[in-house]
């Protein structure tokens, strides 16, 4: 039995440099809806409830690895090649920090990105929804094993 009876899962947070170019970056790359509710921050969400907020923290960004990173899904395959294109087109205008290449992984096609903050971001195309793991159940005991890489959804 849980001790917390939550109503939804609402919100995730991430930092940025600069509220300005991040919103560019959210909005005209990733396609997101972008809200300013606060001086440091923005909220960002797409197609949920679920949203995330963007706290404006300036040069201190911290670097972070890419298993902590947000997923985009897409229609199609050939959506996640088109956005890779743009992103390596678009790598300078929008300060992309590395553009990993497009592979299959854990089930899905598609690539990683790290923005201008230093946050990650997948780009992928999945047949399964989410109901597909969560019916499933658990494919895994409860043991404890380490990874530091991406692959390690496969």
């Amino acid at each position: 039995m849980a001790v917390v009876h939550p109503l939804l899962l609402s919100h995730g947070t991430l930092l940025c440099r600069n509220l300005a170019n991040t919103r560019n970056f959210y909005e005209e790359f990733l396609g997101l809806d972008v809200v300013r509710h606060a001086k440091p921050a923005m909220m960002v969400r797409l197609n949920s409830g679920m949203y995330i907020v963007c706290v404006c923290i300036g040069e201190n960004v911290p670097n972070q690895h890419v298993l902590t990173h947000w997923g985009l899904n897409v229609a199609t395959r050939e959506e996640v090649d088109a956005a890779h294109a743009a992103a390596v087109a678009s790598q300078e205008t929008y300060g992309i920090r590395k553009i990993q290449s497009v592979r299959e992984r854990h089930g899905a096609y598609g690539f990683y990105m790290q923005d201008l903050d230093c946050n990650w971001w997948e780009i992928q195309h999945e047949e399964r929804t989410i109901n597909h793991f969560f019916n499933g159940g658990n494919k895994f005991g409860d043991d404890v094993i380490a990874t530091d890489s991406a692959d390690s959804h496969d």
